[in-house]
Formats: structure tokens, sequence, C-alpha cells
């Protein structure tokens, strides 16, 4: 998977990002936590450095990227080596199953849901936080994908494309949230989170398992 080179290399600089960036890593968060199931197994698909696990309570994940791997297992995260394309966990075995900032490296997103959809209990969630490509942090990353040591190989999707493909997947839309409003650089406190999308560039979509 060859995605993962820029992190295996330049793992110190992905962990930078959150500290330069707090307020707008910490607006994700909460975004997150408000998708998030109050009970439950879950797992992140793509842990990377644990970053978004460890304050989650997330116990463990999967991540194709060695570096990555190293410093989540720092975080007490148990991390398998493995693609979500080829999930290592039994049929129906999870409560949820999370996403964060993955699906734009993922190979094949379809085969990539799918999986998630076979790992999950009957009425299980998917909860998905990306960047909006429609957004104006989108817009940007997109513009300028092939100067970024992350995003040069990365594909961006639009909320309204992404509920087209759990809806094919199987899964049933429930809740959306968004956050980070404005540029990146220019944030400087904790933003609120609305629900819906259109407006804010980091968009939490929660689906069930159909």
């Amino acid at each position: 998977m060859s995605k993962t080179k820029p992190f295996d290399k330049h793992s110190d600089k992905y962990e930078r990002w959150f500290v330069d960036n707090q307020y707008a890593f910490q607006s994700e968060l909460n975004a997150i936590k408000m998708a998030m199931p109050v009970i439950g197994e879950g797992v992140e698909i793509g842990v990377g450095t644990g970053v978004f696990a460890e304050p989650l309570g997330i116990k463990e994940g999967i991540e194709p990227s060695k570096a990555m791997r190293e410093i989540a297992k720092k975080r007490n995260i148990k991390v398998i080596e493995a693609v979500a394309e080829k999930l290592p966990y039994h049929d129906k075995s999870k409560d949820f199953v999370l996403m964060i900032t993955t699906i734009c490296f993922v190979d094949d997103i379809f085969r990539s849901f799918n999986e998630a959809h076979r790992i999950l209990k009957d009425s299980g969630s998917l909860i998905i936080g990306f960047i909006d490509r429609n957004s104006p942090v989108g817009i940007k990353y997109s513009e300028h994908k092939e100067k970024s040591v992350f995003y040069k190989e990365a594909c961006f999707y639009g909320t309204e494309e992404l509920y087209g493909i759990l809806k094919n997947t199987g899964f049933e839309i429930e809740n959306t949230y968004q956050t980070v409003f404005g540029k990146l650089d220019e944030i400087n406190n904790l933003q609120e989170v609305l629900t819906g999308h259109g407006q804010g560039s980091y968009v939490v979509i929660k689906a069930k398992k159909g």
C-alpha cells in the first residue's frame, strides 16, 4: 500500500499537525464524540498514531504504516497491521467502527465499507470523520495536494457522494455533524459543532448497518 510511505517517513510531522492546530483538532474530536455510541466495543480503521483513539477511549485498531503503529502502541492502543479492504475481525463482532481521516487514503472505498459492514453487529454504527472536498479546507487541500507530503495521493470526497456510497454498501445515514469553520491558520479557539453539512470543513457521518 504505497500511500503508507509518507506516514512512515513523516510520522513526526503528522503528530506535530495536531499540536500546531490544537483548536481545530479539539473541535474535530468534539464532533466525533457527538456520533460515538455510549457503550459497545469498537475499533478504529486507520488508527494512525492513536491521536484520536486515545482521547476517544478506543483501545484497538488497524494501521498499515509501521511508524504510525509504533507510536500508537506507546499510547496503549492494540494495533494490528492490516488494511481497510481486508479487516482481521470476525463477522458481526463489533458494535461500532471508526474511520477518522482515513477514507481519502484507502485503495477501494467500496470494499472498505463492505468490510466495515461485515464486522459490525446488526444495527452497529460506522462513524466517518473527513474533510469535505467541497469545503474551504477541502478545496485548498485539493488545489495544493501535489505539494503536500500526505495528501499527494489522497482522494477527497463530498458528503453527498459519501451518502450514496454508504447506502450502496448497506448503511443507513443516522446523523451528520460539522465543524472547523474558516481557514485553518485563523482558528484560535474551540469551534462549535453543528448538525448537517455545507458550512464546516470537517464532517462526521454516523451510519447504521442496515
